[in-house]
């Protein structure tokens, strides 16, 4: 049976979001907002998609997450955690490390947090450790949580599921994980998707999300890349 979020909607009801590969997603609203995150390069594996967006989040630096030149509209690109508000979206980042040595390994990772039609969202970029207390609690409890899934070069599976439970999202996306597109040496979705009861695969195609059919407890949403 299809999932009930993968159903067409008016995106005054309902933002949508389209899942591009890898770490990159594109957010779209009723008034016109069409925000993107971390643009991969041809070296991930998935097509290039041929997108325009008004924002670009940029967790960190590694080609295969700021490829902002991909992206039509003359996008503002934001690639630093300080707060702004971007034609009426609010965004904060919250600095991380992309590895579990404090980024001596793979540097620096930008957790970003949005706000778009009623909705929070937070994506976790190329995390590569547990959260601390302090930044968990800032981010506790978002509608939507982008989660890298993978391993090997972002937290583990368990780890992965562990920060889903911290901080209890209603919907929560993985993200970063080997497919028949991606070859990366990382896991697949299963192990992470193991961890909980509550999953609903939406095949090729976006998903609709507005606040008045957030699901609790916490349900996984697993998309399939639109190529």
């Amino acid at each position: 049976m299809a999932s009930p979020y993968a159903r067409e909607r008016d995106l005054t009801e309902a933002v949508r979001i389209s899942w591009l590969g890898h770490a990159m997603f594109l957010a779209e609203d009723g008034e016109g907002h069409r925000l993107a995150t971390d643009p991969y390069n041809d070296y991930v594996g998935y097509p290039l998609p041929d997108i325009e967006a008004g924002i670009v989040l940029v967790s960190h630096d590694h080609a295969d997450h700021s490829n902002t030149g991909m992206i039509k509209g003359n996008p503002v690109v934001v690639h630093d955690p300080s707060a702004r508000d971007v034609a009426g979206i609010k965004i904060a980042g919250f600095p991380t490390f992309h590895d579990a040595k404090k980024g001596a390994e793979r540097g620096n990772n930008i957790i970003f947090r949005w706000e778009m039609q009623g909705l929070t969202f937070v994506h976790l970029g190329d995390l590569g450790h547990a959260l601390d207390a302090e930044t968990a609690g800032e981010l506790a409890g978002p509608d939507v949580l982008f989660v890298p899934v993978g391993g090997f070069f972002t937290i583990e599976p368990d780890i992965a599921a562990e920060v889903v439970e911290v901080l209890k999202p209603r919907i929560a996306v993985p993200m970063h994980f080997r497919n028949d597109a991606c070859g990366f040496p990382i896991e697949t979705e299963g192990p992470f998707v193991a961890h909980f009861s509550a999953v609903e695969r939406t095949g090729k195609e976006p998903v609709y999300i507005s606040p008045e059919d957030l699901p609790e407890p916490t349900l996984v949403l697993v998309m399939d890349y639109i190529s």
